[in-house]
């Protein structure tokens, strides 16, 4: 797979398509050396089944390092976002990792998607050779999170979380019956582990577990189990294609559950693809807050953002999740001093301790990577968007 430089549109490939690292020497012994550029590398999903999302992580991310440069950069040097595509598959996203962090240039690693793609790379040393910190994946794997390891910052809260709250919701309303849907892989089992805690948790158990291939939209299987179990609501663990098959063909089956979803998948894509009639009433849970209201300083941040940068862009949960992302990179870079070095970078965020980004607070340190535990949980509306 080749490497690729993430565009949004044709107007912004130039953009992106930055010159190569340039070192300031110093004049004579009296300044210190600086970097004219500070790269930050991305492995996203920007083809296969989770395309969508992956354009939305990086669009997330560039409008934000687009403003940075604008205002003269970090300590005077460029953020040079760097985007490969690793269609989601696990092996790419390790070849592509160890491209990256063989180029000593690229300071830190941004926005992964994939549980078992970054889990991987735990399992394979990648990140602990490469010796770079990881800053908000997209994932809230508990395999990323437990046992403790001090090179992924997560930006927000797993999927144990997401499960407790969700459940929570449901069996406050009497549905006790709770059935899953998940992708069999890292991921879903991460998900499908977090509903079964929720459950034992109120001396419940999970009705029926049905799982789908990894890469695919084969949900027929998950869709007859599930349809056949007569359960009160349908928790799924799935990304934005196989989510929606199962919505669509369950409905149109006649299945009457509550469906939730993990807050993985985009509202507008699911609707495209399952049609409103049948997407109309799915809760999502949400690890950020609401980002179509501009109530909160960095919503409005983010929402003139993307106005200026991406203007042809609508406000998004997922952008706005690696919105926030690169503004805790970015000021780790700047706390990380002139000269940042990838240990100088993990030190510096190890410091962003109670850190105000705009209404939202996170925190690391030393002995934590977790920033946030937030969740709530949204509901597609009958115009199609999200509803708190």
């Amino acid at each position: 797979m080749k490497t690729v430089w993430m565009t949004w549109g044709r107007r912004m490939a130039a953009a992106l398509a930055m010159p190569g690292l340039l070192m300031v020497a110093g004049l004579g012994n009296a300044l210190p050396a600086r970097a004219a550029e500070l790269v930050v590398g991305q492995v996203a999903p920007l083809s296969g089944v989770l395309a969508s999302t992956g354009a939305q992580m990086v669009l997330g991310g560039k409008i934000y390092f687009d403003w940075v440069n604008a205002q003269g950069g970090v300590h005077g040097a460029s953020v040079r976002h760097a985007v490969v595509d690793d269609a989601y598959k696990v092996a790419d996203t390790v070849r592509l990792t160890r491209e990256l962090l063989a180029k000593p240039e690229v300071v830190a690693l941004y926005g992964f998607a994939g549980t078992a793609n970054v889990t991987q790379l735990l399992a394979e040393g990648v990140l602990e050779q490469g010796g770079a910190a990881l800053v908000a994946p997209y994932t809230g794997g508990e395999s990323l999170r437990n046992p403790f390891n001090p090179w992924i910052f997560h930006v927000r809260a797993g999927y144990a979380d997401e499960a407790e709250h969700m459940v929570q919701q449901l069996t406050t309303l009497g549905m006790n019956r709770v059935a899953v849907m998940y992708q069999d892989d890292g991921f879903g089992k991460a998900g499908l582990a977090g509903v079964e805690a929720a459950l034992a948790k109120r001396n419940l158990k999970l009705v029926v577990a049905a799982g789908y291939e990894r890469n695919t939209d084969k949900v027929d299987d998950a869709v007859k189990a599930i349809k056949a179990s007569d359960v009160h609501a349908v928790i799924m663990i799935a990304v934005n294609k196989p989510a929606a098959a199962f919505i669509q063909r369950y409905r149109e089956q006649g299945g009457g559950a509550q469906l939730y979803n993990i807050s993985v998948v985009d509202q507008t894509e699911l609707v495209k693809l399952a049609g409103l009639k049948n997407a109309h009433g799915l809760g999502i849970s949400q690890v950020v807050p609401y980002p179509y209201r501009p109530q909160l300083p960095v919503v409005r941040e983010y929402q003139t953002l993307l106005k200026k940068y991406a203007p042809e862009a609508e406000v998004n949960y997922t952008s706005f999740e690696q919105f926030l992302g690169a503004k805790v990179l970015v000021e780790a870079l700047r706390r990380a001093g002139p000269a940042p070095t990838r240990a100088k970078v993990v030190k510096a965020l190890e410091s962003l301790q109670s850190y105000d980004l705009g209404g939202i607070t996170l925190s690391y340190s030393p002995t934590n990577r977790i920033g946030s535990r937030y969740v709530e949980v949204t509901v597609i509306g009958s115009n199609g968007r999200l509803m708190k």
